[in-house]
Parts: C-alpha cells; sequence; structure tokens
C-alpha cells in the first residue's frame, strides 16, 4: 500500500489544507457547549433577553464558520482522493499493459477488472475519510475531555473512566469486523468471476439450456457473499447498543455527580449541560473513528491488492536498442522451438525447425490442442520460447524492441475483436496514418468492401462494442482488413476464415496472394482446403511437428494429414 502514495505527491497541498479545515472546524464546534453554558448561567438565569440573543448569534457565526471549514476541508479531501486514484488507475492501466501474455493469462481478466473497478473505489473512499476524519475524531475526542476538566476535574473523572471503556468495545469490534470485510473482498471477487463468466458466455449456456443450472450456481455464490455480509454486519451492529449503554450510564453518573456539586455550589447548571453535550460529542466521534478505521483497513487491504498487481513483473526482458539483421537470412526461422506455458505440466510445442522467406506462405494445421496457435503466437514475441530461438531476419525476437517486432506484423487472433467506433477508426488500428484509400483497398484483398458500402455511412459506420451489431464473418473479414491496412510484412492468420464460406476463403487466399508487398504470411487453419496451396504446410500433432512439406508430399508421407484431409473430403476424391 505504501508504495501507491507515490501517485498523491502531486496533492500535497490538499492533503494538508483538507485535515486543517476540519480541525478548524472541530476546534469551533468545541466552544459551542460553553456558549451554551453561558447562555443559561447568565442569560436564561437572570433573564436578559439580549444576552441570549447575542449568544444565539454567536452560536450560528460558529456554525455558519463551521460549515465554512466543513465544505472547504471536504472540497480539499475530495479533489486529493479523486485525483490520487486517477493516477492509480492510469498507472495501473499501463502497468497491465506492460506484461506479457503468461502474467495476463496468470492473473485473469476479472481480478484485473475488480483491481481497476472496486478496489480502486475502496482506495478512494478510504483516502477521502482519512483525510476529513483521521486527525477530527482523535482531535475531538481528546479535545472535549480537556475542556470537560476546564470546566470541573472531579466531574470530568467521568470522561477518564468513559472513553477507555468505549475504545475497548468500538475497537474490540472493529479488529473482530477487520479479517472479515477481507472475506467479503474475496467472495466478492468469486462472485464476479462467475458474474463475468456468464454474461460473456450468455449464448453458449442458452443453447445448451444451462440457465437454470447458472442461475442456481450464482445464487449459492451470492448467498455465501451475503451471509458473510450479514455475519460482519451484525457484529458491527452491536457497536451502537453497546457504545449507547455505556454512555448512557455515564451521563447518568455525571448527571448525579453534577447535581451533587451544584446542590453544594461548586457547579451551576450551565456547566453542567456542557459537560454533557462534551459527552456526547466523544461518543458520536469514537463512532466515526470505529468506522473510519474499518474503512481505512478495507482500503488498505484493496491497496495492498493493487500494490500486489504493480508487484508482477513481466517475464520478458525489453531492449531498445534495434539488433543487426541479415539481408540474406530468411525473414522467419524456428531454431529447435520448445515452449512450456506457465506451471503447465509439459511442453506445449517441442522440436520445432524451419525457415519462411520472404513472400511465402506457411499453412499449420493440426487436431484441436495440437499447438497451431502457439507456434504462430511466437513470432510477435506473444509468448517467449522455453528453449531454442525464433529469429526475424537473422535476429532473436528477444533483441527487438517490442514496438518495432510488432510494427513489421499483422495478427489476425481466433476471435474477431472489434472496438466500439467508426469502421474508419477500427481501420486505423492497423495504421494511423492511413489514408481512406489505403483503407479501402485493405477491405478489397480482405472481402469486405461490399460489407462496408451496404452499410449506412460507409467508412462512418459505427460499429457497436464487440461488433454486435455485424456478424461472425463480417467482423473476420473486417479485422483481416484491419491487419491488412498496415501493409504487414509478416501477416499471421490464426483460424480467422472459419465463420467464412468456402467462395468468400478462396477469394480472400488469392487476394492475399496477389498483395503486392508480397507478406510472408502464416495461415493456421483446420480446413485442408485452406491451407492446401500454402508454400509449405506445417503439421503438428499433440505440439510436435510431424510433417512439413507441400499437400502433396505430406498427403504421401505424413498419416496424419492424410488422415486430417480424408476426414474433409471424400476418399475417392482424395
Amino acid at each position: 500500500m505504501n508504495r501507491l502514495f507515490v501517485y498523491l505527491k502531486d496533492y500535497k497541498k490538499e492533503t494538508i489544507l483538507g485535515p486543517l479545515f476540519k480541525l478548524l472546524e472541530a476546534s469551533f464546534e468545541l466552544f459551542v457547549p460553553l456558549v451554551v453554558a453561558s447562555m443559561i448561567d447568565v442569560g436564561i438565569k437572570t433573564g436578559d433577553t439580549g444576552y441570549i440573543i447575542r449568544m444565539c448569534l454567536v452560536l450560528i457565526s460558529l456554525g455558519v464558520i463551521g460549515l465554512v471549514c466543513s465544505i472547504t476541508a471536504q472540497y480539499f479531501a475530495a479533489k486529493a482522493a479523486v485525483g490520487f486514484v486517477k493516477k492509480i488507475r492510469h498507472a495501473l492501466f499501463r502497468h497491465i499493459q506492460s506484461l506479457s501474455y503468461t502474467e495476463l493469462d496468470t492473473l485473469g481478466t476479472s481480478t484485473m477488472i475488480t483491481r481497476m473497478t472496486s478496489d480502486v473505489n475502496q482506495v478512494q473512499n478510504g483516502t477521502n475519510l482519512t483525510l476529513r476524519l483521521l486527525l477530527r475524531s482523535p482531535f475531538v475526542v481528546f479535545g472535549a475531555m480537556i475542556m470537560a476538566f476546564t470546566i470541573d476535574w472531579q466531574a470530568a473523572l467521568v470522561f477518564v473512566v468513559t472513553i477507555p471503556l468505549l475504545s475497548i468495545v468500538v475497537f474490540g469490534i472493529m479488529l473482530v469486523s477487520i479479517p472479515l470485510y477481507r472475506k467479503v473482498q474475496s467472495r466478492l471477487d468469486r462472485l464476479l468471476g462467475i458474474t463475468r463468466e456468464n454474461l460473456t458466455g450468455v449464448r453458449v449456456l442458452r443453447a445448451f439450456c444451462k440457465e437454470n443450472e447458472e442461475i442456481a450456481e450464482f445464487e449459492t455464490r451470492n448467498e455465501d457473499l451475503t451471509g458473510v455480509q450479514k455475519f460482519v454486519g451484525r457484529i458491527s451492529a452491536l457497536m451502537n447498543p453497546v457504545t449507547y449503554l455505556i454512555i448512557n450510564f455515564a451521563v447518568i453518573a455525571l448527571i448525579w455527580t453534577g447535581a451533587i456539586r451544584v446542590e453544594a455550589g461548586i457547579l451551576t447548571q450551565g456547566m453542567v449541560v456542557a459537560l454533557y453535550n462534551y459527552m456526547s460529542q466523544i461518543l458520536v466521534e469514537l463512532i466515526k473513528m470505529a468506522n473510519l478505521i474499518i474503512n481505512i483497513t478495507k482500503a488498505v487491504a484493496c491497496g495492498n491488492r493493487i500494490a500486489a498487481v504493480f508487484d508482477i513483473t513481466s517475464s520478458q526482458e525489453q531492449t531498445s536498442v534495434s539488433p543487426e539483421t541479415k539481408k540474406d537470412a530468411p525473414l522467419v526461422e524456428f531454431r529447435d522451438v520448445s515452449l512450456q506455458y506457465k506451471n503447465a505440466g509439459e511442453d506445449s510445442l517441442s522440436g520445432l525447425n524451419f525457415t519462411a522467406a520472404a513472400g511465402e506462405t506457411i499453412g499449420v494445421i493440426g487436431g484441436t490442442g495440437s499447438g497451431k496457435s502457439s507456434l504462430v503466437r511466437l513470432i510477435p514475441r506473444f509468448y517467449d520460447a522455453t528453449r531454442g530461438a525464433v529469429l526475424v531476419q537473422g535476429a532473436d525476437v528477444r533483441d527487438y524492441p517490442l514496438d518495432e517486432l510488432r510494427g513489421m506484423i499483422g495478427i489476425v487472433p481466433q476471435k474477431s475483436v472489434l472496438f466500439q467506433g467508426t469502421v474508419r477508426e477500427n481501420m486505423k488500428w492497423g495504421n494511423p496514418d492511413a489514408t481512406d484509400d489505403e483503407i479501402w483497398d485493405a477491405l478489397a484483398s480482405a472481402q469486405a468492401q461490399e460489407v462496408v458500402e451496404s452499410k449506412e455511412g460507409g467508412l462512418d459506420f459505427v460499429i457497436e462494442q464487440g461488433g454486435r451489431n455485424l456478424s461472425g464473418g463480417q467482423r473476420q473479414r473486417l479485422t483481416i482488413a484491419r491487419a491488412l491496412v498496415r501493409r504487414p510484412r509478416i501477416l499471421i492468420l490464426d483460424d480467422s476464415s472459419s465463420a467464412l464460406d468456402f467462395a468468400t476463403d478462396a477469394a480472400l487466399r488469392k487476394a492475399i496472394r496477389e498483395l503486392p508487398y508480397s507478406p510472408t504470411v502464416f495461415l493456421v487453419s483446420q480446413r485442408a482446403s485452406s491451407i492446401q496451396y500454402a508454400d509449405r504446410i506445417i503439421v503438428l500433432d499433440d505440439g510436435c511437428p510431424v510433417g512439413i512439406g507441400t499437400h502433396e508430399e505430406l498427403l504421401e508421407s505424413c498419416g496424419v494429414y492424410r488422415e486430417i484431409y480424408n476426414s474433409q473430403f471424400r476418399k475417392e476424391d482424395a
């Protein structure tokens, strides 16, 4: 948590002025019982109406000044808290973007969203309350006790007994509640995780008629969270009745002592009222203090969870110096490459050796889970090879600055992801400086020109979040066009035409072969028809290359490829 305070350094003025104005408000509040005592002992006792009116005006003045101080303190505290978490959010988002796929896989999406939203909001609330109340409540408690001693030290001994008793009750309940609030936060994480899964997979749930099962699972998790919240709520609810019980006994003792001393002529009625008011102020502030500490504890716990994300560093070392490349080297080369994902029991890829020259098309095929996507993810360095090396233009990809390496590569992932905005804005993700003509050329190559022309506004057609207002095939073609706008030297199509019909798929592959800048294409597919015309085909089986060659060569020499091909085409045609 301490490391987060660096983001508060730009708000030093606010962090000083907020508590300062709150102390000023508390100071004026401590004078109120003395004014009331004077009003009773002088104005009411002597029937001096003018004096009573003057004291009323003094009370109003103290109230107005206190209100102004309170509003000012709230303004500075809110400004500091909001600015503080704004910087944390920016830094946290920037840090998450710097992590490699390995760390992102380990953290999980629901965890990162919780850190960015719920945890950050809790830190903001805790910061705001701390700046306003952390100094004010102890100041009022001890100030009220000191003021009581200035009135009458013997009567003030009631305060000496009451304050420790109240503190034991308040802070005892607080200490029991703090671990339970941590449990609440962990249960909330689990609930958010299952909620995210249900919302993102709602179509799958309905397709398999799993709504009732998931509703039951959600209700179980929700009941679990609710049960913990109720339990901690019951414990926290003890605070008010127990503290009021103590304070009422203290008031009885105070009035009894005060009555005796008034009868003896040592105290006045106004002084007893002032002592009673100070006792009430102490009660209110101690309850505020307990709630504050609970909020601070929750904020610190959430801050530690945020700091834990900052403590995660990328497993990929980055450089800012471009490596020396070899003009006569293959554009892409795999040298005895193996890959094992973090916490995996065995290699996902092993023994990969092949080269790809400029302009070549490399097909990658294999069964589900054979490592096809893992292979192409090594080229843009989404993951680092566990053993061996992946080279681009004769230089290890680990020696390239990431921006430079990925600037040469156009990637179309398995899942088509489009962002809310116009078609033009989405296309410029590939190249921010692309002209409309270049965008239309890319759309034509991706067989998406008719899709955009049919939409109202053309390039200004607004795509909804996630591309909800487009079909699966339309999304795939637009994501391919986005990659082509970059005019990449290496184009990776990771099973990105699965939603296209065979005619569109064939036209797309033909258009890519005819691109004037002749990129090296890595075409991942489970369709033999999509990769059979590639210059070379890599056949994977359980992460191992079992065949590399042309379509005709593999039909003769590779049983796995022959089995895939025969399963998709009639054997007599094969």
